[in-house]
């Protein structure tokens, strides 16, 4: 007869696994990305697929987290039907107090992200609960966990279609991803949910995204079923689409594709697509009566990459003229040292918000620079906790008023950006970089001090003002509009025929 499996086996061990894949990369994610680094030709995305090794060792060896987002608590549970527990609270209560001791960790605190009143006020719960969970009550008696922390740049390029029986997947899905951008951070893994209903779909696109990572194993034996075919399809016209490492142009977008399918209604093909970042983050665990063990990863697995030391052409933010911004070239990488300000989502509608009501600005941004970021809270003798770039294109709509009226002339986030603010950095002389996503360790040791100066009350949305020293960017669009999201994926594209 199986043991009892009790809530502290479930909590204790829910607890444990999000505080441990804050800092550890899978080790079949690690194989595949050095794979894939190894192989690349393109230098821009190279030097990204780099900082990311870089970055993922250093948090591995700091036990500090991967990236910035540390996510949504997704958690699937397979509860065996003849299982013995003894639970008395909901599995929704039982997830949430472990995401929330996880999260408030003293040794490593993760970012609270989840925000209640979603169509009203917003605000954030401050312990990113509630988690999202998917439960199935299955034949056994164990109690089956996968834990996966979900951010939210891969979260947002979720898409769903319900296609004729007729249309081709593949062709919708190569489509689909072409139009994605780079806001989803990869290189990565793309999930998809393939028949039975809208919401069936859903579930299995994100489940599938916790499945080993075998390309290299499939690619070589050959596909066997038809989710096999469509995989090793799907990774060949992915990758020659020459989108790359955060959108910058190269070989490898995708380490992996993975398909699940059920049976659907004979009159529809629904097709879910849910990309996973480079900050892929999970964990698999059984309990049959006692609590978990989870056995970090050799470092021997990462390659020695040094720590991240990037060369490229110094710019001082405090003397920033106009000289030195025309100057700039897309995809050239720059170390930038200096103050600037961070500011995201809310910060930017605050302050349009200003604007219109013919207010002063919290700070001066005339001839600065800003940041796209929330950061994790900072731990012991650190200045600022990880801190990535956030997706750029969600400050779009602000972008032209912000220029027109603060003289604003830096931009720095992940991913590319929109025609409208394409349009107003030209016009107002401005230029807009990236930094990596997915290397936020590694860029907070870039920064010498940080402190709050306006709208404390948003918690990681607050606008700080931060000093850097040798950041590593690069230029994504110049003074005149040039974007090197679209002269990178351009100059890596490549035909590859259909597989039959």
């Amino acid at each position: 007869m199986s043991r009892v499996v009790t809530e502290a086996h479930l909590v204790d061990g829910i607890a444990e696994a999000l505080q441990f894949i804050s800092h550890y990369h899978p080790a079949d994610f690690i194989t595949a990305l050095s794979a894939a680094y190894e192989s690349e030709e393109s230098e821009s995305a190279r030097h990204a697929m780099r900082q990311i090794l870089v970055n993922s060792r250093m948090a591995a060896i700091g036990k500090r987290p991967i990236c910035q987002d540390t996510g949504s608590v997704n958690v699937f549970i397979e509860v065996g039907v003849q299982a013995r527990t003894d639970w008395t609270r909901s599995l929704q209560e039982m997830v949430d107090e472990a995401a929330r001791r996880a999260y408030a960790f003293e040794a490593n605190p993760l970012r609270a992200s989840i925000v209640a009143d979603p169509l009203g006020a917003r605000r954030n719960t401050r312990d990113n609960t509630p988690a999202m969970i998917q439960t199935e009550l299955v034949a056994g008696d164990a109690v089956s966990v996968t834990v996966s922390a979900k951010g939210g740049g891969s979260e947002n390029k979720t898409k769903f279609a319900v296609l004729n029986p007729s249309d081709s997947v593949a062709d919708w899905v190569v489509e689909t991803v072409s139009k994605l951008g780079a806001g989803w951070c990869p290189p990565g893994v793309i999930g998809l949910g393939v028949g039975g209903s809208v919401d069936k779909a859903m579930a299995m696109a994100k489940k599938v995204l916790n499945e080993p990572l075998d390309m290299a194993q499939l690619r070589a034996r050959g596909a066997e079923t038809a989710e096999e075919k469509l995989r090793l399809e799907l990774y060949e016209r992915i990758n020659a689409l020459g989108i790359g490492a955060q959108g910058l142009g190269g070989q490898t977008t995708v380490l992996d594709v993975k398909v699940a399918s059920f049976p659907t209604h004979a009159a529809s093909l629904p097709v879910a697509l849910i990309p996973n970042c480079a900050a892929t983050r999970h964990l698999h665990f059984t309990l049959s009566g006692e609590a978990p063990v989870f056995t970090p990863p050799d470092l021997s697995l990462w390659p020695d990459l040094g720590l991240g030391e990037a060369g490229g052409r110094r710019v001082d933010l405090d003397t920033l003229d106009q000289a030195t911004l025309d100057g700039l070239e897309p995809g050239e990488t720059l170390l930038l040292s200096g103050r600037l300000y961070t500011g995201r989502d809310a910060a930017h509608r605050r302050m349009v918000e200003m604007i219109d009501r013919g207010e002063d600005l919290p700070v001066d941004l005339k001839g600065r620079a800003i940041y796209y970021v929330g950061p994790v809270d900072a731990v012991g003798s650190e200045v600022i906790g990880p801190a990535g770039p956030t997706t750029s294109t969600r400050m779009d709509k602000f972008t032209p008023k912000l220029l027109a009226a603060s003289g604003l002339k830096l931009m720095i986030g992940k991913a590319e950006r929109g025609p409208q603010a394409i349009e107003a950095i030209r016009e107002h002389g401005a230029a807009y970089l990236i930094a990596v996503g997915g290397a936020a360790y590694l860029v907070s040791k870039a920064i010498r001090s940080a402190r709050p100066v306006a709208f404390e009350d948003l918690g990681m949305e607050a606008i700080y003002e931060i000093e850097v020293e040798d950041m590593p960017v690069t230029v994504a669009v110049d003074t005149q509009g040039r974007s090197v999201h679209l002269s990178g994926p351009a100059r890596w594209r490549r035909d590859v025929p259909i597989l039959a």
